[in-house]
């Protein structure tokens, strides 16, 4: 048998109608009181069948709403019902009613009996009207429960509200939106957007009002922007919820520290806008980004504005949300892994230390005119932890202006290049050795900088190496 043909299921999943429809139960015990417990989880009308009736059976009959019928059921019992489950414990009377299963032409499932099964028992997450079914064959149910519970802490309850919700919706979107692939953007967008974020909150009103707003959009031909985090490089730091924005974009705005290979994690056909800048070398200003923002939502497009690390970290998210806001424009933002928790992972360093260090700060190495910022130097004189983005050019100052400003010139320090890529490179040392750090070759690329006595605590440190290349630690 080739590996092709061992994938080969040999039973086809289906979901049965069984809503207000005869189910029946037949025999007593564990087994048969197991059954009823997953049909509670229906709207199926339960039948027992059974001349004696236990109290653990009894017990759940009763809790599920079902009837209790004294006697084996006859061909007459069965014709019409929607399946039969056999617990009898019995061979002769489980063989007996599986055959009065098959003259009624009921499917019919017998405990313990594979080869009496017209069908299987599903391992079932129930998040109605969603539901998910795992199935083995029949072989080796344990597994299928073991699954079962791995997808249970994957869909929250809400999913079934996100669900009913979509179903109360779905004849006004088909009314609204002609043609199929408009409605599958739609639903792609009610899914993974704004309206479930809501929804998975626990705020359905507001959910319902903004799937009502998004569907007007939709009917005037309004598009959406993403503001997304892609992280520090390494595509396996991608949310979940990146990946799934970038897979139903239809135009991905991105920026030059984005590597091609999260870029590439987007729909094969959606176009590609790279606005990049450099220190010196911008492909597009600001303004003209914000302006291109809003056309392309104006054209109806769904926008992903990939930024590395995350929107909101010295992204410039906020001009963006500026003029979004004022052009009308809906948006919603996906955080990322910013660099600072990146190359503090990977250099090992505890940004906040019991007894240390309590504060944290984010600072940029230079303002908007392009001179060190002095105005976080009295955090660290009281011992925050500080991590300088794109300091790499102004290292020397910025180490400069804080012993000018009281810290100490041992004070640990750590240069990470390239955090959580392959090229990845770090060094640490004292801030008066700041600037030769910095001004090593082997640091390149992004470049963050931390300060404070956590960095004793590195494993650069540890290595006696001047230089430590993270990605091969």
């Amino acid at each position: 048998m080739t590996a092709a043909q061992s994938r080969k299921l040999a039973v086809f999943p289906a979901f049965h109608k069984v809503a207000g429809r005869r189910v029946l139960v037949v025999g007593q015990g564990e087994a048969a009181a197991a059954k009823l417990r997953l049909l509670a989880e229906t709207s199926a009308d339960l039948l027992l069948f059974s001349p004696l009736l236990d109290a653990e059976t009894g017990a759940d009959l009763v809790r599920v709403g079902g009837r209790w019928i004294p006697r084996w059921p006859e061909v007459n019992d069965l014709t019409g019902a929607a399946l039969v489950f056999v617990a009898t414990g019995d061979d002769e009377r489980d063989r007996t009613t599986w055959q009065l299963a098959r003259a009624a032409g009921v499917p019919v499932n017998v405990v313990d009996k594979p080869e009496l099964c017209d069908f299987y028992t599903p391992a079932i997450v129930n998040r109605a009207p969603l539901a998910v079914a795992i199935g083995t064959d029949g072989v080796a149910p344990v597994l299928a429960r073991h699954v079962r519970a791995k997808i249970e802490a994957l869909l929250a309850p809400a999913f079934g509200d996100l669900a009913g919700l979509a179903e109360r919706l779905r004849a006004r979107v088909a009314g609204t939106i002609a043609g199929a692939d408009g409605r599958r953007r739609f639903w792609a967008g009610f899914f993974a957007g704004p309206v479930a974020a809501k929804v998975f909150a626990g705020r359905m009103a507001e959910a319902e009002g903004a799937a009502l707003e998004a569907l007007a959009r939709h009917e005037k031909g309004t598009g959406h922007v993403s503001l997304v985090g892609a992280g520090p490089g390494a595509s396996d730091l991608l949310t979940l919820r990146a990946q799934r924005l970038l897979q139903e974009a239809d135009v991905i705005v991105y920026d030059r520290l984005v590597p091609d290979d999260v870029v590439s994690m987007g729909r094969r056909d959606a176009e590609r806008i790279y606005v990049g800048k450099a220190r010196g070398a911008h492909a597009m200003s600001q303004s003209e980004i914000d302006n291109l923002l809003v056309r392309l939502a104006r054209a109806g497009k769904r926008v992903v504005r990939l930024k590395s690390g995350d929107p909101l970290i010295f992204g410039r998210a906020g001009e963006e949300i500026a003029a979004l806001r004022e052009a009308g424009i809906s948006f919603d933002i996906v955080p990322g892994v910013t660099a600072a928790f990146a190359a503090a992972a990977e250099a090992e360093i505890p940004l906040t230390l019991r007894g240390v260090s309590s504060a944290l700060v984010f600072a940029t190495g230079v303002d908007a005119d392009g001179e060190t910022l002095p105005g976080w130097a009295g955090l660290a004189l009281k011992g925050a932890t500080v991590a300088v983005y794109m300091g790499h050019a102004v290292a020397a100052k910025v180490a400069a202006r804080l012993i000018e400003a009281g810290l100490s010139p041992a004070t640990p320090v750590a240069v990470i290049g390239n955090a959580s890529r392959p090229d990845a490179r770090a060094s640490a040392g004292r801030l008066d050795e700041l600037h030769r750090i910095a001004a090593s070759p082997e640091i390149s690329g992004a470049v963050l900088i931390v300060i404070g006595e956590v960095v004793s605590e590195s494993a650069i440190l540890a290595n006696p190496a001047p230089l430590a290349a993270l990605a091969a630690a």
